[in-house]
C-alpha cells in the first residue's frame, strides 16, 4: 500500500511544502487547495487593494506577516494564530477578525439588540454618572440596567448593585424596606384581622 505524501507542491509558487501549508478544500481529490496559504494570502491582499482602488479608497500598505500569524483587517494588527477563532469554511481555516475584535463587535451588537443603545450612548450615560455606579457611587459601572416591564434603560450599575436590585425583583417597596432595615427601622407587619397581616406600603 502506497504511503500518504507528507508534502505537496504549490501550483502558484512551485515550492514543495508540508501539507499544513495548504488550507482544506473538500472539492479537491487530496482535500487541500492547489495554492499554499501564503500565495492565497498574497492574492487576497492584492485583490483587496484593487477593489479599494476601484472604489476610490486608498489601499493599505503591505504588511509583513510572519509564519503562524495573521493580519486582522479590522484592527490592523498582526497576531498569532492563537488569537483567532477557527473557521472551517475559510480558505486559511481562520476567522477574518481576531478574537478581540470579534468580542468587541459582539458587545456592540448585544448593547444594540438588548437595550437599543450604541456604545457611544452607553459611554455618555457613564460620563453623566461621573464614571461611577448610579447606586453605590463607588464602583465602576459595567452593567446596563433596564426596566424589565417597559424596557426603559435606567442607568449603568456595578455588578453588585445590578445583582442586588435583581434579587429585590425590581420592587421599589422592597428596596425602601431594605433601606429602612439598614437604618435600624424594622418594618413590622400590622395585624389587621385574625391571621391577616399587612405590611407598610
Amino acid at each position: 500500500m502506497a504511503e500518504e505524501p507528507n508534502s505537496k507542491q504549490c501550483t502558484k509558487c512551485a515550492r514543495e511544502l508540508p501539507l499544513a501549508a495548504f488550507a482544506r478544500d473538500k472539492n479537491r481529490r487530496d482535500g487541500l487547495q492547489a495554492h499554499c496559504r501564503e500565495c492565497v494570502a498574497e492574492y487576497s491582499a492584492a485583490h483587496y487593494r484593487r477593489r479599494r482602488e476601484a472604489m476610490g479608497k486608498p489601499g493599505r500598505d503591505k504588511v509583513e506577516v510572519p509564519a503562524g500569524h495573521q493580519l486582522c483587517r479590522m484592527c490592523g494588527e498582526v497576531k498569532p494564530h492563537s488569537e483567532w477563532h477557527r473557521n472551517a469554511t475559510a480558505s486559511d481555516g481562520l476567522s477574518t477578525r481576531c478574537k478581540a475584535c470579534r468580542a468587541a463587535e459582539g458587545r456592540a451588537h448585544h448593547l444594540k439588540r438588548n437595550y437599543g443603545l450604541t456604545e457611544t450612548e452607553r459611554d455618555a450615560m457613564v460620563a453623566s454618572q461621573y464614571g461611577l455606579c448610579a447606586i453605590c457611587l463607588a464602583a465602576p459601572p459595567a452593567h446596563v440596567d433596564h426596566c424589565h416591564k417597559t424596557g426603559r434603560v435606567r442607568g449603568v450599575l456595578c455588578f453588585n448593585c445590578n445583582s442586588a436590585i435583581g434579587k429585590l425583583r425590581d420592587d421599589p417597596g422592597a428596596a425602601r424596606r431594605a433601606a429602612a432595615y439598614l437604618e435600624g427601622n424594622l418594618w413590622k407587619p400590622t395585624l389587621v384581622a385574625p391571621g391577616v397581616y399587612q405590611l407598610p406600603s
